[in-house]
């Protein structure tokens, strides 16, 4: 009976041993493992897991494209401009310093299309200022016609010749000179003219006591010369006797037009703030 016992406890342990293994041998091989107990519907494997995939890695994106993508904010034909004027500059500076026929030619070329685009430009400015009177600078200011010049420049004479009689009534003229001055002989009958038509005194002042036609009542100098530094004649000064302000009208034989044209601004406001030492103050009798 001992054997039989034994016999019987050998076989039992060698039932289990499969089934021990197969738990040992993890949850994924149970199914296959455990052939012994034959197949069973229903049951199905437990999938194994599978590697993670590798994700390739994006490539960089160049820096000349995202430069390129980000748009000037200029408008294109400035950038346009900008291009062709350093084009322009560099094609020169290669030819002056390597002045080849094919880099001379080359810059030429260039400049030649940009002379064209300034000709083009100028001729649809030049419509535009026909078209537009008041962007047209023929008619700003000093006509260029010769005709239309005639009559800005009599109209402009009338209109000084009033404006100095009007300035006539507390100014005068002071006229220095010297008997001996070729110049000062020329330039009288033109001042003297001038005091009778447009209505302002001239007070003639002799540096060295000599008179001159026209002039034959002119006073000897009693240091206003010396005063106002007077060093070149025939000089003309516009003064105003009860203020004793004084200023230089010009030096040398001046015409008519010269002489209304400089009056007119010595007497504007303006003019002392423009040259404040030209501008003198003098005790005149």
């Amino acid at each position: 009976m001992p054997g039989v016992h034994r016999l019987m406890l050998l076989a039992l342990v060698a039932a289990c041993a499969p089934t021990a293994a197969s738990e040992s041998g993890g949850e994924s091989h149970r199914f296959w493992g455990d052939t012994w107990r034959g197949w069973h519907f229903y049951e199905n494997p437990v999938p194994e897991a599978e590697p993670p995939r590798s994700v390739p890695p994006k490539p960089a994106r160049p820096r000349a494209a995202a430069r390129d993508s980000r748009r000037d904010p200029r408008p294109p034909e400035l950038v346009e401009l900008e291009r062709l004027r350093r084009r322009v500059e560099d094609l020169r500076g290669i030819a002056v310093m390597r002045p080849t026929e094919a880099n001379v030619r080359r810059y030429m070329e260039l400049e030649a299309k940009v002379v064209a685009q300034a000709s083009t430009f100028a001729d649809v400015a030049q419509r535009v200022a026909w078209t537009t009177p008041e962007l047209d600078p023929s008619l700003q200011g000093r006509p260029v016609n010769a005709k239309a010049l005639e009559v800005f420049e009599a109209q402009q004479m009338g209109d000084r010749s009033r404006s100095i009689a009007e300035l006539g009534r507390d100014h005068v003229l002071l006229f220095f000179f010297r008997g001996d001055c070729p110049y000062c002989h020329a330039f009288a009958p033109t001042l003297e003219a001038f005091q009778g038509r447009h209505g302002i005194r001239v007070e003639a002042v002799s540096l060295d006591g000599g008179a001159l036609p026209g002039f034959r009542s002119a006073r000897r100098d009693n240091g206003a010369a010396t005063a106002l530094r007077v060093a070149q004649v025939p000089a003309v000064y516009l003064a105003q006797p009860f203020t004793g302000r004084i200023v230089p009208i010009g030096f040398g034989v001046l015409s008519e037009s010269q002489l209304l044209e400089r009056i007119s601004a010595a007497a504007a406001p303006a003019f002392e703030a423009m040259v404040p030492s030209a501008v003198r103050q003098l005790g005149l009798p």
